[in-house]
């Protein structure tokens, strides 16, 4: 059966989507209906912008969400998911492709997304560290023993886990981590602590565009990232992307599931390779892919 996977942020490059555009005309016609939608053009920075433009996070999600749902579009009857899945932003391309979410409520969904976890960004200074070489317990089990706020945030492979939380948790919770025998404890040029609690603003604001959201049921099992199960009704579904903004991403734990269900190859739908590297580290024989026309 195949899976069909789609990226989240820190996918992004400068140039992303261009061959799309020059290639296609209805990629054409879909991202001049996205820079209608967003209210700027959008494709400029995507095609010729600098890094530091597409680094801002209200164009970081949106270019990769345009980048992977249109690509599934344009695929047409190539695109034939058993099963989808998407980490963190990628969830709602996944939506989108399976026909969960039409093109325009899912592009403003995750604009409104982006803008509601840039201003939680604001309200409080904090950061992410990706932990490299010490297994989930340990990683979860010093998280919850520090007074600050750090929690684990993305499971996104056996051994790499990501924690977020305020600058003095991640700080406290990197020193313990190392001495713990973690292998490396990176902390990442992000903006904010996301999928933690510190995200409970944005959460909140994101309910309500979320509840007032058409959502149908999906051509395929979506796996989602706070349980790592699969899903295909709606009520369930807007339910589950609420809680995915202050909860973890379980990556490896939603390729497990698929798998286990019956998964015999991974296409990744988007800019990048990021998540076939992932795939490759729960089941190194299992077959994966990147998506091209």
């Amino acid at each position: 059966m195949k899976a069909y996977i789609f990226p989240g942020q820190g996918a992004q490059f400068v140039g992303m989507g261009k061959d799309l555009y020059e290639q296609s005309e209805q990629a054409r016609a879909l991202f001049e209906q996205a820079n209608e939608i967003l209210g700027f053009r959008i494709t400029d920075i995507m095609f010729e912008g600098t890094v530091e433009d597409l680094k801002q996070t209200n164009v970081t999600q949106p270019a990769i969400f345009l980048h992977s749902v249109i690509l599934a579009s344009v695929l047409g009857e190539a695109f034939e998911p058993g099963m989808a899945a998407g980490h963190s932003l990628g969830e709602f391309s996944a939506l989108v492709a399976c026909k969960a979410l039409s093109f325009a409520d899912g592009l403003r969904l995750v604009a409104a997304r982006a803008n509601a976890m840039q201003k939680a960004c604001e309200i409080q200074p904090s950061t992410m560290a990706a932990i490299i070489g010490l297994d989930d317990f340990t990683v979860e089990d010093i998280c919850h023993r520090i007074s600050d706020i750090v929690v684990p945030a993305n499971y996104n492979c056996p051994g790499q886990l990501v924690i977020s939380g305020t600058i003095a948790g991640v700080d406290k919770a990197c020193e313990e981590l190392t001495a713990a025998g973690a292998k490396r404890a990176l902390k990442l040029n992000v903006g904010g602590a996301f999928h933690s609690p510190l995200m409970e603003a944005a959460r909140v604001e994101l309910e309500h565009a979320i509840v007032h959201t058409e959502i149908n049921a999906p051509i395929c099992p979506i796996y989602q990232n706070i349980d790592a199960k699969p899903y295909t009704d709606p009520a369930l579904i807007k339910h589950n992307l609420i809680a995915q903004l202050t909860g973890p991403v379980r990556w490896t734990q939603t390729v497990k599931h698929m798998l286990e269900d019956g998964a015999t190859s991974f296409t990744e739908v988007g800019p990048g390779s990021v998540l076939q590297g992932l795939v490759k580290k729960v089941d190194r024989h299992i077959p994966t892919e990147s998506a091209f026309i």
